[in-house]
C-alpha cells in the first residue's frame, strides 16, 4: 500500500498513477483501515489534479467509497464488532469533510455526465451523509447551488444514477427543514410522482419505496412543504395509488410495503399534530378529489392483507377527524353485504370481537373516536340508537349502540374497555346527550325489571371485575358525570355508589389497584364539584365531611394524583391514536387525559373549600349561567337575523336578476319599435315616390304628396300671423288711449299763455309723431291682413282640391272636408297604395323568376343550337371531301375506259359501283403486267 501511494504521489505518467489507484481500489475492501490512513490524502489530490481523466477519477472515488462506507463491512462483520465499524467509517468521514473544499469538489464531480465519475460520486456523497449527516448537510447548504446540483440526478436518463440519486436525497433531507424546502421548490414533488407513476404506482419495485420515503422526509413536520404540496394539486395525483381490484389475493411483499408507505404519506398530510388549518384544507382536498372514497373502497374490499387494512383504517380515521363533510360521507358508506350495513357498524363488530387482531381493534377504536371528534351530529346518531324510541324491535339489524352495549358487558375485558371509551367519545362535550343517555334502560334477565345503563355500569364496577374493565367503566362514568349535574344526581341517587367509592379509595391495595383508586377519587370529586345540592343526604358539604372522616383530605388528593403520575397516562397523553404494545397496557384514552388535566386542580380546590366559599361560587355560577343564557339567547336572535338577512339577500339577488332581464327585454322591445318606425318611415317615403310617378293618379297624388305635414305647417304659419295681428291690435289700442289722454289734457289746461303755448306745441309735436306711428302700424296691419287673406285663400284652394281629388266624395259642391277627415282619407289611400305596391312587387318578383327561368332555358337552347351547328358544319365538310374523292375516282375511271377502248377492249358503260371497283383492280393488275 505504501509503494502504491508513492507511485500515485510521484509518477509523472498518468498511466502509472491510474494503475496504482486501480491497485489501491482492489486492496481497499480487505485492508480498509490501512488504505484509508495512507492513501486518502493522495486520492483527494488525484481528484483535484487529474480531472481530465475520468477513469482515474472513477477509481479514486470507488476507493474512497470503500474506505468510508460501512455497507460492505456490515455484511461481513459480526454483531459485536458493528460499533467499531461504525466508528471507523465515521472517523474517515470526519477526516474527509474537515476540508470543506473536498465536499465542494465532490459536488462538482457529481455534475459530470460520465457514468464512471457520476455514479461513484453519488455513492460516496450518500455514504458521507450517512456517517456525518448534519455536518455534510451544512456544507452542502452553504455551497453555491449545492442542493440544486444534486436535484439534477432525478432527471438522469440512466436509472442506476437516478435511483441512487433518490437514496442520496433521502439522506440529504433527513431532519433538515431548510434543505427540505429547497428540494421541494426545486420541483421534487413533480419528479418523484412522475417516477412513481412510471414504475407502476403500488405495483412498482423498490424504487417506488425509495421515492415514498423521500416524500415522507420532505413532508413530515414541514408545514411549508405540506402547504406547497396541497397548493400544487399533488394530492389529486395520489388517488390512482389506491385503486384495487376485486381479487386482492396474492399481493407481493413489495406491493404491501409500497401501499403501507403510501397510506403513511396520506397520514403525514392530515396528522393531528399539524396546524388545524393545514390539516382541514388537506382533508377537504382529499374528499373533493375522491381520495377518501378510494380509501373507503379498500376498507370494504375483500382479501386485503390485515396490516394494510389496519393502516387504511388509521388513515381514514385521520382524514375524517374533525372534518364535518368527511365525517358525514363516512357515515353514509355501506359495506357490500346483504342487506347493506353501515361501515361504522361493520367496524364496531370487529372491535368487540375478541378473535380479531389487537392492532385492528385499536385501529377501529381510533376510527370511531375520529368519527365522533367535534361531530355532535354523529354523536347524536350513535346515542339515538340506544334510546327506547329508536331501537329496532324486530331485531333484524344490529345498531352501533347495541354493539357498544354488548361490548360493554361482555366477558372480554378488552371489549369492555374499547366499548366504554367509544361510548365516552359519544358523550364528549355534549351535555344534551349525557342527559338523554340517562333514559337508556337495559333488560338484564327475563322476569327482572329493566335497569338503567348508569346503574348497570356501577353494578359491574362493584362486582370486582378485571382492572382493565373497571378502568374503562370509570373513565366512561367520569366523562358522563363531568359538567352534567343531572347525571351526578342520578348517580348519587343510588345509595350504594358513594360507600363503594369511599371504600375503594380508603383501602390500601397493590400497585395495580392504585389506578382504580385514583379514578374512584376522580369520580367522587366530580360528584362533589358538579353537585347541584338537589339531594339532601348528598349535598357538597356532607360529601366533603364524609371524605374527611373516611379517607382524609390529604389521602384523597394523594390517591387522585396517582392517575397523572402513571406511566401509561403519560403515553396516552402524547397523541390521539391509541397505540399500545400489548392489550395489558391499554388503560388510558387520550381525550380522557385532557379531562383529568382539567379537573384535577379544580377538584383539589373544591375539597378544601368551606361552605361559604361554595355558596359564593354557587352564586357566581348562577350569574354566569344567566349570563350564558342571555348570550345564548342573543346568539340565537343573531343567527335568526342572519338567516333572514341571507334570505333577503337571496330575494334581492333574484329581484335584481329579474329586473336586469326585464330591462334587457324593454331595451330589445324599444329597439324593435324603433326598427318598425324606421321601416314605416321608409315605406312612407317609398310610397310618396311611387305615388309621384304613378300615371293614373297624377294630379291627385301630386296634391296628396303635400301630406298632412305641409298642411300642419301652413296652419302653424297662419296661427303665427294671427298672433302677430293680435299683438299689433293691442299696440294700436294702447296708442289710441295715449292720444285720448293727451286730447283731454289739452282741454283741461287753463294756465298761462306761455305755458299753454309751450304745452300746445309739445302736445302737437307729440301727437304728430303718434299719428305717424299710427299710420305706419295701420299700413303694416293692412299688409298682414292681405297676407292672411291670401294664405286663407290658398288653404281653401288646397282643401277644395283635396275634396275634388277624393273619389269617395259624391257632390262637387259639397263643403270642404275637415283636416281630420282629410288625414283619415290620406291614410286610407296610403294603405291602398301600399297594398298596390306590395301586389306590384310580388308580381314583379314572379315575372323576374319567370324571366330567369326563360333566360336559363334560352341559354340551354342556344348551347344545343351551337352544338348542332358545329355538327352540321363538320358533316358538310366530310360530305365535300367525299364529293371531291368521288369526282377524282370518276375521272380515273373514265381515263381507264378510254385506254381500254384504245386497246380494243369492249367496255360496258353502266357498271355498279362494286363491279366498277373490281374492274379497276383488274385493270390495274393488267397494267402492271403490261408494264
Amino acid at each position: 500500500i505504501q509503494k502504491l501511494c508513492d507511485r500515485v504521489a510521484s509518477s509523472t505518467l498518468l498511466d502509472d498513477r491510474r494503475d496504482a489507484v486501480r491497485a489501491l481500489k482492489s486492496l481497499s475492501k480487505k485492508y480498509r483501515l490501512e488504505v484509508g490512513i495512507q492513501a486518502m490524502e493522495h486520492l483527494i489530490h488525484v481528484l483535484q489534479t487529474d480531472r481530465s481523466d475520468s477513469e482515474i477519477i472513477g477509481y479514486a472515488l470507488d476507493t474512497l467509497y470503500n474506505v468510508i462506507s460501512n455497507d460492505l463491512e456490515e455484511e461481513e462483520q459480526e454483531e459485536n464488532s458493528a460499533k467499531q465499524v461504525d466508528d471507523l467509517g465515521s472517523q474517515f468521514t470526519e477526516i474527509f469533510i474537515k476540508q470543506q473544499e473536498n465536499v465542494t469538489l465532490l459536488l462538482t464531480l457529481v455534475e459530470e455526465f460520465d457514468f464512471h465519475v457520476r455514479w461513484p460520486g453519488v455513492k460516496l456523497l450518500t455514504s458521507l451523509l450517512k456517517q456525518q449527516g448534519p455536518q455534510v448537510q451544512q456544507i452542502i447548504l452553504v455551497s453555491p447551488m449545492g442542493v440544486s446540483r444534486l436535484m439534477d440526478l432525478l432527471a438522469d436518463s440512466r436509472e442506476v444514477i437516478r435511483n441512487d440519486g433518490v437514496l442520496l436525497l433521502q439522506q440529504l433531507t433527513k431532519s433538515n427543514a431548510a434543505i427540505q424546502k429547497i428540494v421541494a421548490f426545486e420541483n421534487a414533488f413533480e419528479r418523484l410522482l412522475d417516477i412513481i407513476t412510471e414504475e407502476g404506482n403500488s405495483d412498482g419495485g423498490i424504487v417506488v419505496e425509495d421515492c415514498l420515503l423521500l416524500l415522507q422526509n420532505l413532508l413530515k413536520n414541514n408545514n411549508s412543504n405540506q402547504n406547497f404540496f396541497k397548493e400544487g394539486s399533488y394530492i389529486q395525483r395520489m388517488k390512482p395509488w389506491f385503486e384495487v381490484g376485486d381479487d386482492n389475493c396474492g399481493w407481493s411483499a413489495q406491493k404491501v410495503t409500497n401501499l403501507h408507505l403510501m397510506l403513511q404519506l396520506v397520514r403525514v398530510l392530515v396528522s393531528p399534530t399539524n396546524p388545524p388549518g393545514a390539516t382541514s384544507s388537506c382533508q377537504k382536498a382529499m374528499f373533493h378529489c375522491g381520495l377518501l372514497q378510494q380509501l373507503c373502497t379498500i376498507l370494504m374490499a375483500t382479501g386485503v392483507p390485515a396490516d394494510i387494512l389496519t393502516e387504511t383504517i388509521n388513515t381514514v380515521s385521520e382524514v375524517i377527524r374533525g372534518c364535518q363533510t368527511n365525517q358525514d360521507y363516512f357515515a353514509s358508506v355501506n359495506a357490500p353485504s346483504n342487506p347493506p350495513r353501515p361501515a361504522i357498524v361493520v367496524l364496531l363488530m370487529s372491535m368487540v370481537n375478541e378473535r380479531q387482531p389487537f392492532v385492528l381493534r385499536c385501529a377501529v377504536l381510533y376510527c370511531f373516536q375520529c368519527f365522533l371528534y367535534k361531530n355532535q351530529k354523529g354523536q347524536g346518531e350513535i346515542v339515538s340508537t340506544l334510546l327506547p324510541s329508536t331501537i329496532d324491535a324486530t331485531g333484524n339489524s344490529v345498531s352501533a349502540g347495541q354493539l357498544l352495549c354488548g361490548g360493554l358487558f361482555s366477558t372480554d375485558s378488552l371489549s369492555n374497555w374499547c366499548a366504554a371509551v367509544a361510548l365516552a367519545h359519544a358523550l364528549q362535550e355534549n351535555g344534551t346527550l349525557k342527559e338523554q343517555l340517562l333514559r337508556v334502560q337495559l333488560a338484564t334477565s327475563i322476569g327482572n325489571p329493566p335497569v338503567s345503563l348508569l346503574q348497570q355500569c356501577t353494578n359491574i364496577l362493584s362486582q370486582g371485575s378485571k382492572v382493565q374493565t373497571r378502568v374503562g367503566l370509570l373513565m366512561l362514568l367520569c366523562t358522563w358525570l363531568s359538567n352534567c349535574s343531572i347525571a351526578v344526581t342520578h348517580f348519587l341517587h343510588n345509595p350504594a355508589n358513594v360507600p363503594f367509592l369511599t371504600g375503594q379509595i380508603a383501602e390500601n391495595l397493590g400497585e395495580e389497584e392504585q389506578l382504580v383508586q385514583g379514578l374512584c377519587a376522580l369520580l367522587l370529586g366530580i360528584s362533589i364539584y358538579y353537585n347541584d345540592n338537589s339531594l339532601e343526604n348528598y349535598r357538597k358539604e356532607k360529601l366533603k365531611q364524609l371524605i374527611e372522616k373516611r379517607i382524609g383530605r390529604e389521602n384523597f388528593i394523594e390517591k387522585l394524583g396517582f392517575i397523572s403520575k402513571h406511566e401509561l397516562y403519560s403515553r396516552a397523553a402524547q397523541k390521539p391514536q391509541p397505540s399500545f404494545s400489548s392489550p395489558d397496557h391499554m388503560m388510558f384514552d387520550h381525550e380522557f387525559t385532557k379531562l383529568v388535566k382539567e379537573l384535577e386542580g379544580v377538584i383539589s380546590k373544591a375539597i378544601y373549600k368551606s361552605s361559604e366559599e361554595d355558596k359564593k361560587e354557587e352564586e357566581v355560577k348562577k350569574t354566569l349561567e344567566q349570563h350564558d343564557n342571555i348570550v345564548t339567547h342573543y346568539k340565537k336572535v343573531i343567527r335568526e337575523q342572519d338567516q333572514e338577512l341571507e334570505e333577503l339577500k337571496q330575494r334581492i339577488s333574484t329581484l335584481t336578476s329579474q329586473n336586469e332581464q326585464l330591462q334587457a327585454t324593454v331595451t330589445q322591445q324599444v329597439s324593435q319599435i324603433q326598427q318598425h318606425k324606421d321601416q314605416y318611415n321608409l315605406l312612407k317615403v317609398q310610397l310618396g315616390k311611387d305615388t309621384q310617378h304613378h300615371n293614373s293618379h297624377g294630379d291627385t297624388l301630386q296634391m296628396n304628396g303635400i301630406q298632412t305635414e305641409e298642411v300642419s305647417k301652413l296652419k302653424e304659419e297662419l296661427e303665427e300671423w294671427k298672433n302677430k295681428h293680435e299683438l299689433l291690435q293691442g299696440q294700436l289700442k294702447e296708442k289710441d288711449s295715449v292720444i285720448e289722454k293727451l286730447n283731454s289734457s289739452q282741454l283741461e289746461v287753463g294756465a298761462t299763455e306761455q305755458s299753454l303755448q309751450t304745452s300746445r306745441f309739445g302736445g302737437l309735436e307729440h301727437s304728430n309723431e303718434l299719428q305717424k306711428e299710427l299710420e305706419m302700424l295701420r299700413s303694416q296691419i293692412q299688409l298682414q291682413a292681405a297676407e292672411i287673406s291670401k294664405l286663407q285663400m290658398e288653404n281653401q284652394k288646397l282643401q277644395v282640391m283635396n275634396t275634388a281629388a277624393d273619389p269617395m266624395l259624391g257632390d262637387s259642391g259639397a263643403p270642404a272636408a275637415t283636416s281630420s277627415e282629410l288625414e283619415a282619407r290620406l291614410e286610407q289611400e296610403i294603405k291602398e297604395l301600399k297594398s298596390q305596391v306590395k301586389a306590384l312587387s310580388e308580381e314583379k318578383e314572379s315575372l323576374k323568376q319567370q324571366l330567369d327561368s326563360s333566360t336559363s332555358t334560352v341559354a340551354i337552347l342556344q348551347d344545343k343550337n351551337s352544338r348542332l351547328e358545329r355538327e352540321v358544319a363538320e358533316s358538310k365538310k366530310e360530305q365535300d371531301d367525299l364529293l371531291v374523292l368521288l369526282a377524282d375516282q370518276d375521272q380515273k375511271i373514265s381515263a381507264q375506259k378510254m385506254k381500254l377502248k384504245d386497246f380494243g377492249v369492249a367496255v360496258e358503260d353502266e357498271d355498279d359501283t362494286e363491279s366498277g371497283d373490281q374492274g379497276d383492280e383488274d385493270e390495274d393488275g393488267d397494267e402492271e403486267e403490261q408494264d
